[in-house]
C-alpha cells in the first residue's frame, strides 16, 4: 500500500512541475535571445582568433625555424580546430529559435553554463601540458617541443580567458530568470484525476 502511495504523490508532483515549467512566458524570448547573441558574438570573436593566428602562423612558419618555427607552425594546427569549432558554433546559434518557454530556456542556461566551465578546465589543463611539453624540450633539446608547448600554453590562455569571460555574461545573465518565475501559474489547466473506487 505504501508503494501505490508514494507512486501517487511522485506522479502529482511531476504532473505539477511539468505544467507549471512548461508554461510559456513571452518575455523569455527577448531572455533567450540575448543569451544566443552572446553565444554568436562568442563564435565571431573566437573565429578571428583563429583566422588571425593561422595566418600569423603561416606567414610565421615559412619565414623562421627551430623553435620559432615550431610555436607558428602549432598556432596553425591548434587555430585549424578552432576555426572548425566557432564555424559549427556560430551556424547552431543562428539556427537556435528563441524559446519562450520556461523548462527549456532553464535547461539551455544551464547547459552552456556547464560546458563554458568544462571547457575552462580543458584550457588549464592544455595550459599544463604545454609547459610539460616546453620544460622536456629543453631537457631533451627538442626545438620542436619547445616551440609547441609555448604555443599550446598561449592559446590554452587564450582559450581560458575567453571561456571565463563568456561564462561570466552568460552567469550575469541568467540572474534575470528568478523574475520570470512570478509569472508561473501553479494551477494546472484541464488536468483531471481520477481514482476509481472499488469496494
Amino acid at each position: 500500500m505504501k508503494y501505490i502511495y508514494f507512486f501517487f504523490v511522485a506522479s502529482m508532483v511531476l504532473l505539477i512541475h511539468s505544467e507549471a515549467f512548461s508554461q510559456e512566458i513571452p518575455a523569455l524570448g527577448s531572455y533567450n535571445e540575448t543569451r544566443v547573441q552572446y553565444n554568436e558574438s562568442g563564435m565571431i570573436i573566437l573565429g578571428a582568433w583563429a583566422l588571425g593566428n593561422m595566418v600569423w602562423g603561416g606567414i610565421g612558419a615559412s619565414n623562421t625555424s627551430g623553435q620559432t618555427k615550431a610555436f607558428h607552425q602549432m598556432n596553425l594546427y591548434w587555430n585549424s580546430v578552432n576555426l572548425i569549432i566557432a564555424g559549427i558554433g556560430y551556424w547552431q546559434a543562428t539556427r537556435e529559435l528563441p524559446s519562450a518557454d520556461l523548462f527549456e530556456t532553464m535547461n539551455s542556461q544551464t547547459s552552456i553554463e556547464k560546458i563554458l566551465l568544462v571547457n575552462a578546465a580543458l584550457d588549464i589543463a592544455y595550459m599544463a601540458g604545454g609547459i610539460y611539453l616546453k620544460e622536456r624540450g629543453f631537457r631533451l633539446s627538442k626545438d620542436k617541443f619547445v616551440g609547441f608547448g609555448k604555443s599550446i600554453i598561449l592559446q590554452g590562455a587564450f582559450l581560458f580567458t575567453f571561456d571565463a569571460l563568456m561564462y561570466t555574461f552568460h552567469a550575469t545573465h541568467s540572474k534575470e530568470l528568478p523574475a520570470f518565475f512570478e509569472q508561473v501559474s501553479f494551477q494546472p489547466a484541464g488536468l483531471t484525476l481520477s481514482i476509481p473506487l472499488t469496494h
